[in-house]
């Protein structure tokens, strides 16, 4: 007889008889292209022997595909309403497992998610986070996954969720978020990432778009338009509307005539901006709730007096410090003659440039950059000190009439840590610094790097009237720096007031602004007691010549009028952008407020995310998938992190989280040595040790069909401090191409290259570059070595040098692989094995033994793994402190992840393959 049950941890059928029983093992991967299923039929007899009998077929199979994606995005009076459809068939003869993921942006709100399967609609429900919690455990109890909305990048975030469908069985997924557009720089952006990774029978981006004050300018691009795909977008722009269409063939998808790869691999980007008044500004008044967009034109800037404070401790060393100290060279040049500024620079002591502020005159601006030029980092971290001695210097300047009375103040704050000196208590911090400030000025947090309590930081400056804003580490620290300093760099009015007659509007979001900049908007919504009144509005602020006041009347009026042909887009939506902006505000009042205050904005915040469905840090959205009998209860729950949850892991580890990579990774080996597969893309890595005696050599690289392989010999430290391991590193390494007849050498001392029997030797302590037949060399001094294989890839190997009389460590070297994709499939080795991606994930992540390092479980390769949390470093582009990169880390010589033991990769000689 035959019955579904479970055979090795997987599902399978047994056909159950005397002699045998016989398991048929499918397991699939959808991710990869192609997808494929393993069948492995394991028979196992029952006549005393102890052996099993394993033969494995590989079939591929039909991929699922992805019938059509469609982008649907609505835009009224800058609130967006984006819905995202995508049907997939599975066309195999077996059920399969479907993937649907798609990145939304982090300022949006999902608002709906449902799957049609076989006729039948499944929901999600937003519940309130805790009850969503308990109903998400019941299902993870029964070892059932669940998918999570998370972290992927700076902008975007990713929402995750897989479903078994039945043979020749589809299933359409729609997912529905909503967002206020933020303006910057003078435009409004929408930003929609489509990464299909396949060709798509029906593909489609629509947006339209409705603004009362007019449209200025629409302008449309996309990271992955080509010449030949720019005709197919289509935009149409009227007085008010504009419309905009994208539907490529799948013949225009292609990278090229007759392949499957797809072109649609990137963002498509909208940006447009509305006609302005120097007046009150556009109040939109709809079904009885209003909204007030203020960003009145031609204003003159105000003068700033800005103070930055600058974390100079000893974890801001190296890249940090060189890309900060690049980035205040930059803004110094680009402050205005009329602006003051100060310097403050602390570590666990505070130093200040100048006792007071400074106008910002060539010659002191000029003095100031050399005092940068200066900064070294080291110690503790003095953030109070810091803070109040920036706050000092302001209000000095104010009190001795150093700044002009009409003029805004702004600390701006940089660290890349805690406080560890001087006052620590972080409470006790924020109040002395709110206590300081008194309402006078702004403060600006920046949270340099991952390490950061973000937490600490936003709420400082949310108490003073400012924001937090994450810098990432990664090459563009000094745009990223640069950029938030151009948004906050042109302030026109300050103590902006807004002014409605109280028996007339309730339920206001915030109407006090201690600052408008330039190139930004206020939004102020509320609810009208009368659905047919009017009002009178008034805006006060302080403006750079006299007093800024304005005053209008703003009347209510219909939509459809205006655009008779879709008046379906109105209806409720100033409705909703009122509850999406009151949340946002509640959630800010609920991290900055006084325990009462918390205490009732979570609760209104709460209730307003239930009532509107929107998933907020508050909810969560659970989706009952399909029941059958391998499956009674599967849930899925949407969850909606802070920006301090989205990376914190030792203070909020989440219930469960998955991570699904299969890119092309970036790799290399270095120190102890490390093995490391980067993933740019995703800012994650995986990363494992190999323990072994000195003077093994191992297989890094081995391409038969290429004819490349790459042997790496260990040394070790000149001798163990009692009770540690010995470290061991790469001391030598063996490059071979054997179709090129190339063949080099390259130890600590030098470097001995050969092409066709030709011998040449390098050292290390020349800058020198050699071009030969088939081989390019470049020796920077002392740093790196780069070999450049004709028609092929590149290696990096870098030279890592220790003080001579260093009574434990000697030189040793790191070994870089670029442009992995030109090797064959065939590839293979310690490191070889995962140029061509490999696919993992990521759960369940619990407290290690680390309180700073969480432990996790990991599913590759058919093993279900510990892993730990932690950090690597990349040494490219700085030799001596290298990058850190994050990485779950695989113990036991990487067991599990590898193919095989690492003693199967160890071989006899320097250039043998075995």
């Amino acid at each position: 007889m035959c019955k579904l049950t479970k055979c090795a941890q997987t599902f399978a059928y047994d056909c159950i008889s005397s002699v045998n029983v016989v398991c048929l093992v499918h397991s699939y991967n959808t991710k990869i292209n192609p997808p494929y299923m393993k069948i492995s039929l394991i028979s196992f007899s029952d006549s005393g022997s102890d052996s099993a009998m394993l033969s494995s077929l590989i079939l591929v199979l039909s991929q699922i595909e992805v019938q059509s994606v469609k982008i649907d995005c609505k835009v009224a009076s800058r609130f967006a309403h984006t819905v995202m459809t995508s049907t997939a068939l599975n066309k195999a003869n077996v059920s399969q497992e479907v993937f649907f993921e798609v990145e939304l942006p982090k300022t949006a709100f999902i608002t709906n998610f449902s799957m049609e399967i076989e006729g039948q609609t499944y929901v999600g429900q937003v519940k309130e986070k805790e009850k969503a919690k308990k109903q998400y455990e019941q299902a993870v109890s029964t070892g059932q996954t669940a998918g999570l909305v998370k972290a992927s990048g700076r902008k975007m975030e990713k929402f995750s969720v897989s479903v078994n469908i039945a043979a020749n069985s589809s299933v359409t997924f729609t997912l529905t978020y909503e967002e206020l557009l933020q303006r910057r720089f003078g435009k409004y952006e929408i930003m929609i990432r489509v990464k299909p990774k396949q060709l798509v029978q029906d593909f489609e981006i629509v947006a339209d778009i409705y603004e009362s004050q007019g449209i200025a300018f629409l302008d449309t691009n996309a990271t992955f338009i080509t010449n030949e795909l720019l005709p197919l977008v289509k935009k149409t722009v009227t007085d008010k509307m504009a419309h905009m269409s994208f539907s490529p063939t799948l013949d225009e998808q292609r990278k090229c005539l007759g392949c499957d790869g797809t072109l649609i691999d990137g963002d498509f980007f909208i940006k447009y901006d509305v006609n302005r008044a120097q007046d009150f500004g556009d109040i939109q008044i709809v079904n009885g709730y209003f909204v007030h967009f203020f960003a009145p034109a031609d204003l003159p800037r105000l003068p700033k007096n800005v103070v930055f404070v600058i974390d100079t401790s000893g974890s801001m060393s190296g890249k940090k410090i060189q890309q900060t100290r690049e980035a205040l060279l930059t803004i110094l040049s680009d402050l205005d003659e009329e602006d003051h500024f100060g310097l403050v620079i602390f570590q666990s002591n505070v130093n200040t440039w100048r006792p007071s502020l400074s106008k910002a005159t060539h010659e002191n601006v000029t003095a100031a950059k050399a005092f940068v030029e200066t900064i070294i980092s080291g110690g503790g971290t003095n953030i109070n000190q810091a803070v109040l001695s920036g706050v000092d210097i302001l209000t000095a300047a104010k009190k001795n009439n150093i700044v002009p009375d009409k003029s805004a103040s702004m600390v701006i704050l940089l660290t890349d840590g805690d406080p560890t000196s001087g006052v620590t208590d972080q409470p006790t911090i924020q109040s002395n610094v709110q206590n300081a400030i008194g309402g006078n000025m702004s403060l600006f947090s920046l949270g340099f790097g991952y390490d950061v309590d973000y937490n600490f930081l936003d709420v400082l400056a949310k108490q003073n009237n400012g924001l937090a804003r994450r810098i990432y580490e990664a090459s563009d620290v000094v745009l990223q720096l640069q950029g938030f300093y151009d948004e906050v760099a042109s302030p026109l009015l300050s103590d902006v007031h807004f002014k409605y007659p109280d028996n007339t509007v309730s339920s206001l979001t915030g109407s006090y602004f201690k600052q408008l900049f330039n190139g930004s908007e206020i939004v102020v919504a509320g609810r009208l007691n009368d659905i047919e009144t009017n009002f009178l509005v008034e805006v006060s602020a302080q403006g750079l010549e006299n007093d800024f006041v304005v005053k209008g009347q703003a009347t209510a009026q219909e939509m459809s009028p205006i655009f008779p042909d879709k008046e379906y887009i109105f209806g409720d939506f100033a409705e909703r952008l009122w509850a999406y902006l009151t949340i946002q505000q509640l959630l800010d009042k609920k991290d900055k407020g006084t325990p009462e205050e918390k205490v009732n904005a979570t609760a209104k915040a709460l209730d307003l995310s239930l009532k509107y469905n929107f998933v907020t840090p508050l909810t969560s959205m659970v989706v009952t998938k399909p029941q059958n009998d391998e499956k009674p209860e599967d849930a899925v729950i949407a969850d909606k992190l802070t920006e301090a949850q989205r990376t914190d892991t030792s203070s909020h580890i989440p219930t469960r989280a998955s991570y699904h990579y299969a890119s092309s990774p970036v790799n290399w080996v270095d120190g102890d040595p490390h093995f490391i597969i980067e993933f740019p893309e995703q800012n994650d890595a995986l990363c494992f040790n190999i323990d072994d005696n000195p003077g093994t050599i191992f297989n890094l690289v081995k391409d038969p069909l290429t004819g490349t392989m790459v042997n790496g010999q260990t040394i070790g430290d000149k001798k163990v401090q009692p009770g540690s391991k010995r470290n061991t590193y790469f001391g030598l390494f063996g490059i071979l191409q054997m179709k090129l007849g190339v063949r080099l050498m390259v130890s600590t001392q030098e470097i001995l290259v050969s092409e066709h029997g030709k011998q040449t030797k390098l050292f290390w302590s020349d800058n020198t570059s050699i071009k030969g037949l088939n081989v390019d060399l470049k020796v920077t001094k002392d740093r790196s070595l780069t070999v450049s294989l004709k028609n092929s890839v590149k290696f990096v190997i870098m030279l890592h040098k220790v003080w001579k009389k260093h009574p434990y460590h000697q030189d040793y070297l790191g070994f870089y692989t670029l442009d992995s994709h030109l090797f064959s499939q065939k590839v293979h080795g310690l490191l070889g094995q995962f140029y061509k991606g490999v696919q993992f994930e990521v759960s369940e992540l619990f407290p290690g033994e680390d309180a700073d390092k969480p432990d996790a479980i990991m599913f590759v390769k058919g093993h279900r793994l510990v892993v730990t949390r932690g950090w690597q470093r990349d040494f490219r582009k700085d030799v001596k402190n290298g990058e850190n990169v994050p990485c779950w880390f695989i113990h036991n010589n990487g067991t599990g992840l590898i193919d095989g033991e690492h003693t199967d990769y160890i071989v006899s000689g320097l250039f043998k393959t075995n």
